[in-house]
């Protein structure tokens, strides 16, 4: 009787484990996803030459188009009155602060770019990848100096040099204020993962706190979407939050990607200079 009960106990421990990290992210996760083919996407381009635009820059959680998964840079244009702003996502699936950069994505933003633009950028879910791998090589250095890495990059063949995520971060902030643009840091959006105590996992000390610090040294406006939308979820609570999300922890609905949305304006609206407000309903 002893023995059985060790070993219920032993596989009621072994299913507790298995139930929990089915739910973490993890690095075969991140490897099992597709990295979007940017030649099959549409460039969102401004609608009206005569009227500033917003660019929104970031990661798949800002925009997928994976069926059934939405980011929240594409539920933004509710918000805003249309007629006075362009609205423009360039955000896109599978890139990291660096890879946006290297894909030539950002240089292309910047040669558009006219004084008065604001540039909205969030990234940190794929920073945390291989810094060199055959499958993404996206990763960046988990910093914000001037640390550096050199490798021979495992599927573009070519030399390169990876720097800290604040390093792109900053790179992002100076470039847009040297095009007379207003650049706004978003920390990361959270993954639906809970601790212990019912409360959303924060990056407090990683990538959210980076991105806030990045901001502060290089004097650009900051939106803590991180604890924002975290506080928001624990107030709905988990059987709601479970609705929101098209995965298990980390692409939203449609539902999820409004609900994110809202943040971000609540963001905008908590800043004490918003260069958006003129625009928003």
């Amino acid at each position: 009787m002893t023995i059985r009960k060790t070993l219920l106990g032993i596989f009621s421990c072994f299913a507790g484990v298995l139930s929990s990290l089915a739910q973490a992210p993890t690095a075969r996760d991140d490897a099992a996803r597709v990295v979007e083919d940017a030649s099959k996407i549409k460039v969102e381009q401004r609608r009206d030459e005569k009227l500033p635009t917003l660019c929104i820059i970031g990661d798949s959680t800002v925009r997928v188009n994976t069926p059934g998964q939405r980011g929240w840079g594409d539920e933004l244009a509710p918000f805003f009155k249309l007629d006075q702003i362009n609205l423009v996502n360039r955000a896109i699936g599978g890139r990291s602060s660096r890879t946006f950069i290297t894909d030539g994505r950002w240089d292309q933003i910047l040669g558009e770019m006219r004084a008065g633009d604001v540039v909205l950028m969030q990234f940190g879910h794929n920073d945390a990848g291989a810094i060199n791998d055959t499958s993404r090589a996206r990763g960046t250095i988990k910093a914000i100096g001037e640390e550096t890495e050199e490798i021979d990059n495992l599927i573009t063949k070519k030399h390169e040099i990876v720097h800290s995520y604040g390093w792109y971060m900053r790179k992002y902030v100076q470039d847009t204020l040297a095009k007379g643009g207003i650049p706004i840091v978003c920390s990361l959006v959270p993954r639906k993962t809970w601790d212990a105590n019912g409360k959303i996992v924060r990056s407090t000390n990683s990538y959210g706190l980076w991105a806030r610090q990045v901001a502060e040294q290089n004097k650009a406006l900051f939106i803590d979407l991180n604890d924002l939308i975290a506080t928001h979820y624990e107030k709905l609570g988990k059987e709601k939050v479970d609705t929101l999300f098209a995965d298990p922890h980390t692409h939203t609905s449609v539902a999820g990607a409004q609900v994110n949305a809202a943040c971000v304006v609540e963001g905008l609206k908590l800043l004490k200079d918003n260069p958006l407000a003129p625009a928003l309903r």
